[in-house]
């Protein structure tokens, strides 16, 4: 996935990343030196088994005809990368996916006047703010009849359930119901779950357990946002793919040339060439290296995974004057159920393009809808066969060291980690979820499309309607800025569509040509306003659709 972005040299494909994190036990340190990095690889033992050996089939070279045999593929396959893989000896680390912080969403984008309902794989959550803008996190149930509280509203800086009037506040404690006696007491088991939530660079984190405090250590630190002069782009994806698949998807640079072909200035499909990776540290956290095109010979680019599900890609150039500036691609992918994850997407640098200034900020947010939307179509298949297959991922890829080190990387993690976690699809190891999927419909029919609040709930006309492969569901819901600038051409559609038809009828009523003239000039003008402001709104409304399959 590659984004068009405001900031110069900050692309996927060739603009390296650091993930900085304050000092502590936990974290990472932002400019950790090679040596260092490579100190901590001895500690890891990764986990993997020989791959299985199917039927051959020949590759063929698009110009040079070369068959590999078995024996040469470790030339061009990714291959063990210890002695305990060779080994297959499994290596698993102490784990609990509850006992990480989570990225909840964008905290400039968190509604004022309503609940906000998400999810943590299958936990259901709801997100609030109160009188006091506080941020607090429930569980998304009424303790009275299981209703959802994200459905709710917010009435005094209090949650409220809809079914019955219940309302919550503070630690999840119950101060109204209102079908109880006057001189009853409230029952003390009437209160809801709640979750830890705190807001960091812009960003709010849930932690999930509750049975362990929460570890404020584990929160990660982005040392570049903190930098004098750092600018960012933030948007927030919905998506219809599990969270690893869109992780895979992220740290693959080699596919932007050919997925992203002319989406910017930067993704050429004659660039796609082989690419040159180090890991430099593998650890029960995660993993991190150096990587850049193979004609370059040098990899300037370093990326790092940290557990549970953060992306960083970062770059540090040096001017002519010895100036430095820092370039950041930060990729939160949090899981929000089998087959769906939530990205929060932050590109930023301490240095700006003058170009990137002559274009809004919704621009740059719907070509990033567009990029995953060209992906969204071979990434949900690869969901389906995963499932499908019931086999880890080494019986189904073909890794090329070229192209899909951190990929092969991302899965071997998950070997260590994966029994941590509700399901998991690893190089050499799988755990399919115990639960069926569930399947949320929203409600039908005029009077329910009425009754909805538009736009987080919906509203009357496909734009609206709750469908992943609906950008405005995917993104536009969530992004305040997007949701305003949607509204204020709607406006101005409909005023100047008013405007112009006045203005054409009074052309047809009056005698002088010049006043005929005059007013269907203007007529004209409010007709392009109208054409430009659809052509905005489908912009940010209308998935992008490959040439080759429109009708």
């Amino acid at each position: 996935m590659a984004l068009v972005n405001p900031f110069p040299l900050h692309t996927k494909t060739c603009f390296p990343l650091h993930l900085p994190f304050p000092p502590s036990s936990n974290q990472y340190s932002s400019q950790s030196q090679l040596s260092s990095l490579s100190s901590l690889t001895h500690s890891f033992k990764p986990l993997s088994l020989s791959r299985r050996n199917h039927g051959r089939c020949e590759a063929v070279a698009d110009i040079k005809t070369e068959t590999l045999i078995d024996g040469e593929d470790h030339k061009v396959l990714v291959g063990p990368s210890s002695e305990e893989e060779r080994r297959g000896d499994r290596v698993v680390a102490d784990y609990d996916w509850e006992e990480e912080w989570y990225p909840l969403y964008l905290t400039q984008n968190v509604p004022e006047d309503a609940p906000l309902g998400l999810k943590v794989f299958d936990k259901q959550l709801v997100l609030f703010k109160d009188a006091n803008d506080q941020f607090h996190c429930y569980e998304d149930r009424c303790p009275h009849r299981l209703a959802k509280l994200s459905e709710g509203q917010l009435v005094d800086g209090r949650i409220e359930c809809l079914y019955h009037g219940w309302q919550f506040e503070g630690e999840g404690k119950c101060v109204k119901i209102p079908q109880l006696p006057a001189d009853a007491k409230i029952p003390r088991s009437a209160c809801v779950k709640t979750y830890e939530v705190r807001d960091s660079q812009g960003v709010l984190w849930v932690w999930m357990s509750r049975k362990t405090p929460p570890n404020v250590s584990k929160i990660p630190w982005f040392e570049n946002f903190a930098r004098p002069g750092f600018q960012d782009v933030s948007t927030t994806h919905e998506l219809p793919y599990d969270h690893s698949i869109l992780l895979e998807n992220l740290m693959d640079p080699a596919h932007i040339p050919i997925s992203h072909d002319r989406t910017d200035w930067t993704a050429k499909r004659e660039d796609a060439q082989p690419l040159l990776f180090e890991v430099t540290e593998r650890t029960d956290r995660g993993f991190a290296g150096w990587w850049g095109k193979e004609k370059d010979g040098s990899k300037p680019n370093f990326l790092r995974f940290g557990a549970p599900c953060v992306l960083q890609n970062n770059r540090e150039i040096v001017g002519e004057n010895g100036e430095k500036n820092y370039f950041t691609g930060l990729f939160l992918c949090t899981p929000t159920g089998q087959g769906k994850s939530l990205l929060i997407v932050r590109f930023g640098s301490t240095i700006r393009s003058p170009l990137a200034k002559l274009f809004p900020k919704w621009y740059f947010h719907q070509n990033a809808s567009k990029v995953f939307e060209q992906d969204m179509g071979f990434l949900s298949s690869q969901n389906e066969i995963l499932l499908k297959e019931k086999v880890p991922t080494k019986e189904l890829y073909l890794n090329l060291k070229s192209s899909d080190t951190w990929v092969a990387e991302y899965r071997k993690w998950m070997d260590k980690v994966g029994h941590g976690m509700p399901y998991h699809f690893g190089h050499s190891t799988i755990s399919l979820p115990k639960e069926p999927a569930v399947v949320e419909h929203a409600p039908a029919g005029l009077v329910a499309g009425l009754s909805a609040s538009s736009p987080a709930k919906g509203g009357i006309g496909t734009m609206h309607a709750p469908n992943l492969a609906n950008r405005y569901f995917r993104h536009v819901i969530h992004c305040k800025g997007c949701r305003s600038v949607v509204k204020a051409f709607q406006f101005w559609k409909n005023a100047l569509s008013a405007v112009a038809i006045v203005l054409a009828a009074s052309a047809i009523l009056v005698s002088g040509r010049q006043w005929k003239a005059l007013l269907l000039v203007s007529a004209s003008l409010c007709s392009a306003g109208v054409f430009a402001c659809s052509t905005a709104i489908t912009m940010n409304t209308t998935n992008f659709i490959r040439t080759h399959r429109r009708l």
